[in-house]
């Protein structure tokens, strides 16, 4: 090896050198404890050890400077305002570590650190004006209600739902195909600044690696695996979608689907995942039922003891924190109880309670009262 590497320098590389995949470079950091410059130094007997190193992925790694300019990428990187958070990050999405493939690390652009539940809004790239308007719809109302929406920004429904996401004000996150540095569909410059600038831009390529047929499944299951549940509004059925719709049931996500016009073609995909036995979603109370119902199936707290006080959570919006704060000393509240003492309107205490069901710092009793987790 040429040069000595940093454990952030190490991760790099390995994301970047070529005809290794997710898996692989997954079980080598297990095999080899976690450290990826132990990756660098062990010989080629130890690393063809492991399942799926061969001889060519063993000599790749040996020889990395040859197939990776790791001084020009972290010019690159730091002219473009980019970093790269691996899983060791506490920006890297929480959810995508659980995932049987998650990527050792992803170039990102912008600030957002994925403290709120995100949820995939995907579709179409030659969506009709119904598709477009509803995923613009569906993507300002959650994010309305806290949600981060997470998509392609490609062309069509992608688009349409980042757009709609900003048009509120709330958080959007676009995963990339291809180069983090590269603006596809170039008409979507404007809206990879404007996300960029509120939001977060990832993808696990390298600089200047252009989409092709292999980058646009991997960037499909980062989408899937970073969300509560993935949303298809419009698709054929042989659609991008359709791939990230089959991520997000193998991943054990919730998956949801728009239904359209029989006679529409670009509805079929949507049509075809409802009878396969994903949700019908006509609007967001579809979906606020459903998590409701899966956090109903939890178990139901440990009862706190008489006058103790929850923890001080941190990353609360304001309704949220007018909220928690009369879980204190034990409370057990319904509702009416709680629009009465916060005063806030029944559409942002309802937002309100579900955010912070999400985050795992209240739980729902079969009565229809609330009581923070212990």
């Amino acid at each position: 090896m040429s040069r000595e590497l940093t454990e952030s320098q190490a991760f790099l590389v390995l994301n970047a050198l070529p005809n290794i995949g997710p898996i692989t470079l997954n079980r080598l950091l297990a095999e080899l404890g976690g450290d990826p410059r132990a990756v660098f130094t062990a010989g080629a007997r130890r690393l063809e050890a492991v399942k799926g190193v061969g001889p060519v992925i063993s000599a790749t790694i040996a020889k990395w400077p040859e197939h990776f300019d790791l001084t020009r990428e972290e010019e690159r990187m730091a002219k473009a305002g980019a970093s790269f958070i691996t899983t060791r990050d506490a920006a890297y999405p929480k959810l995508l570590k659980e995932i049987s493939d998650p990527p050792i690390g992803l170039y990102r652009k912008g600030r957002y650190e994925f403290t709120r539940p995100n949820l995939a809004i995907v579709g179409s790239r030659r969506a009709t004006l119904y598709g477009q308007a509803t995923a613009r719809r569906l993507g300002a109302e959650l994010a309305r209600l806290g949600f981060c929406i997470v998509s392609g920004l490609a062309r069509g429904i992608d688009t349409a739902a980042h757009e709609g996401a900003l048009s509120v004000g709330g958080m959007t996150a676009a995963v990339l195909g291809c180069g983090i540095d590269i603006i596809y569909p170039p008409e979507n410059l404007g809206l990879y600044r404007q996300i960029e600038g509120t939001g977060a831009i990832l993808s696990e390529f390298p600089f200047g690696r252009r989409a092709d047929k292999q980058s646009f499944p991997m960037r499909n299951r980062v989408v899937a695996g970073m969300c509560e549940a993935t949303i298809v509004v419009e698709t054929d059925v042989s659609g991008g979608a359709m791939i990230t719709a089959r991520f997000a049931g193998e991943q054990g996500r919730l998956l949801f689907a728009v239904p359209g016009r029989i006679d529409q073609p670009s509805s079929a995909g949507c049509h075809q995942l409802i009878r396969d036995g994903a949700t019908l979603l006509t609007g967001v109370d579809d979906l606020l039922s459903e998590l409701n119902y899966l956090e109903g199936l939890r178990p139901a707290p440990i009862p706190p003891k008489p006058g103790a006080a929850p923890s001080e959570p941190c990353d609360l919006g304001p309704d949220e924190a007018a909220v928690w704060e009369q879980f204190r000393g034990g409370a057990i509240l319904n509702a009416d109880a709680l629009g009465a003492s916060t005063r806030l309107p029944a559409d942002r205490l309802a937002a309100a309670l579900m955010l912070l069901e999400l985050k795992r710092l209240i739980a729902k009793h079969a009565d229809g009262t609330f009581e923070a987790r212990s």
